[in-house]
Formats: structure tokens, C-alpha cells, sequence
């Protein structure tokens, strides 16, 4: 029977079953594993599945058995690939199970700032609407999203399902590609530049890579609209937080989304905790992929790939 171990039960949480590991083999579940604990729990592993927890020379020589590495996610700088190339040992991921909680998560934030929803939610629930002798309170200004130009940074599987979502809006659609590779005819394509003064909405989609790290930067900030949202659910290095603060303070935007981070869970000192005004800025806690549905996937994905392993097939494999 297999020894299969389980180093970031959390990452699925615990509202997900991961019952259905259990038919591979022998199933030890660990819900957060430090560095140091690693090579001690994977010493008997035939099977590692993990998300977080690095996987390297140092935590894996000891795993003399081991005969695949599974990801929980679809990132995976956490693994060592070329080690585990050279040990025979295939790394394999789980792709697009977040893609519609994604796509979800970027709207609601694009609606939350852009209709006001805090302001207009404590307007009433302090007292201020019980209070006024008219039957309507429009005190800040929202617009509609009909005829706006929606942004888009990286057109991969979420930036499309974002496409066609600020399409049915009846937004006008253009994206920026941040590889230089995508060529999609549905949508108008346009240089940085143009993204960033012709958007009303703004949302980063793309890889972390040297071309987009700080790619929305002080800079950037100010040739967007002055009503112009930001949102951000790719990587929190694409955005320099301190500039979006200081873009935010100087109302070069109207407000912005944050999901992803850069350094997670948040520095105490992150600048962008200064902005303690939530319909302008609001930060959510790496959260938008991970609805009941899409932690569902990422398990019965794995238990997929491990099907396929133990059928001699290549599925998800990262280093072939």
C-alpha cells in the first residue's frame, strides 16, 4: 500500500472532504507543516502532496521511497523541479479550478468600490437614512459600468472569463498582453500606455515574472483616470504597494481592490494599511480562488493526477 502524506491539509480547508485521497493508499494528514518538520514527515512518502512547504535537496533527500510530488494548487515555486527531475520524481499540479471564483471575486470588488457599497452601507446603519426626510441618499456619486472601458492585464483563462463578464456589462474591452504572446481577436488589444489612460476599470491578471513585478507603479498611477478602479488578483508583487498608497492619498484613482500581496499574511507595515477608508481600498485575504467549489476541484484534480500517475500517464506533469 501506498504512504501517502498530506503536509498542507489547511489549503482545502476543512469545510472540503479529502476523503477521497484515502483510496490510493495509506493517508497521513498534516494541516500546516513548518520547514523544519518536512524532511521527518516525508521520510516514508511514496506520494507528497503539498502546497506551501518548500520541496527540495533538504527535505527530500531522506524520501528514498518517493515516487511523485502533487500540488494542491497550480503554483509551484515551492518545489525544487529540476531535483526532482533528476531523481525521476514528476511534479504535478492542479490547473484551472479557480477560474470562475476568480472571475467572481474581481467583480464584486470592481462593484464594491465603484457603487459606493460601504459608505452607503453605514449610512444606514448608523443612523444617517432613519434621519433624513427624504426617501432616497445618493451623497457620493457612483457610475454605471454601460459603456466604460474595462482594462485588462494578462488574457490567460481568468482574464477572458473576466472579458466576457465586462462584456455582458456592456463595457468596451481591451487588454494588455504582459507576455507579448497572446493575440486574441475577441477583444482590442493595446499597448501599456493605452491601458492605463483609456481604463475605467483595471484588472491585473497575469503572471509574477521580471516584466510585471511593480508593473502598476507610481508612474503607472498616475496616467489612469482619476475615477479609474484598480484590481488586483494576480500577484501582489505586480502592484508597488507603497505607490498604490500614495496614488490612493493623492486621489489619482477613485479606489482599488487588492486580493493578492506582497508579502502574505500581511506585513504590520504595509503601507497599504494606512488607507483605513474602505470604499477606496479594500483587501481581501488571498481569498478569490477559493470557494467551496474551486477547494472541491483542487482535490478531485489531485486524485485525477494520482489516477493517472498509477496508470503510467502523464497528467499536469511539470517536469517532464
Amino acid at each position: 500500500m501506498l504512504n501517502i502524506v498530506v503536509l498542507d491539509r489547511s489549503s482545502v480547508g476543512e469545510d472540503v472532504s479529502v476523503e477521497p485521497l484515502r483510496q490510493y493508499g495509506n493517508v497521513i494528514f498534516h494541516m500546516t507543516t513548518r520547514d523544519e518538520e518536512a524532511a521527518e514527515r516525508v521520510k516514508d512518502a511514496d506520494i507528497i502532496i503539498v502546497n506551501k512547504t518548500p520541496m527540495n535537496a533538504r527535505t527530500l533527500d531522506g524520501a528514498a521511497h518517493l515516487q511523485l510530488i502533487c500540488e494542491f494548487a497550480t503554483g509551484y515555486d515551492n518545489v525544487d523541479l529540476e531535483y526532482c527531475r533528476k531523481r525521476g520524481i514528476p511534479v504535478v499540479n492542479v490547473v484551472n479550478y479557480s477560474t470562475a471564483a476568480v472571475a467572481q471575486h474581481t467583480v464584486a470588488c470592481v462593484l464594491y468600490i465603484l457603487e459606493k457599497l460601504r459608505y452607503y452601507d453605514d449610512y444606514v446603519k448608523k443612523g444617517a437614512y432613519a434621519a433624513q426626510p427624504r426617501f432616497s441618499h445618493f451623497g457620493l456619486p457612483y457610475y454605471e459600468l454601460e459603456g466604460k472601458t474595462w482594462g485588462i492585464a494578462g488574457l490567460g483563462n481568468i482574464g477572458r472569463k473576466v472579458a466576457a463578464i465586462a462584456a455582458a456589462f456592456g463595457c468596451r474591452v481591451i487588454y494588455y498582453s504582459t507576455s507579448g504572446k497572446n493575440s486574441c481577436r475577441d477583444y482590442e488589444q493595446v499597448d501599456f500606455d493605452t491601458l492605463l489612460k483609456e481604463s475605467d476599470v483595471l484588472t491585473l491578471h497575469c503572471p509574477l515574472h521580471e516584466k510585471t513585478k511593480n508593473l502598476i507603479n507610481y508612474n503607472a498611477l498616475v496616467k489612469m483616470k482619476r475615477t479609474a478602479v484598480l484590481v488586483n488578483v494576480a500577484r501582489g508583487a505586480v502592484v508597488n504597494e507603497a505607490d498604490l498608497c500614495r496614488a490612493l492619498q493623492e486621489d489619482r484613482i477613485m479606489g482599488a481592490g487588492i486580493d493578492v500581496l506582497s508579502q502574505e499574511p500581511i506585513n504590520p507595515e504595509n503601507p497599504l494599511l494606512k488607507i483605513q477608508d474602505s470604499s477606496r481600498l479594500l483587501i481581501t485575504p488571498h481569498m478569490a480562488w477559493a470557494s467551496v467549489e474551486a477547494r472541491t476541484r483542487v482535490v478531485t484534480e489531485t486524485c485525477k493526477n494520482i489516477e493517472a500517475f498509477l496508470q503510467g500517464k502523464a497528467r499536469n506533469v511539470l517536469n517532464p
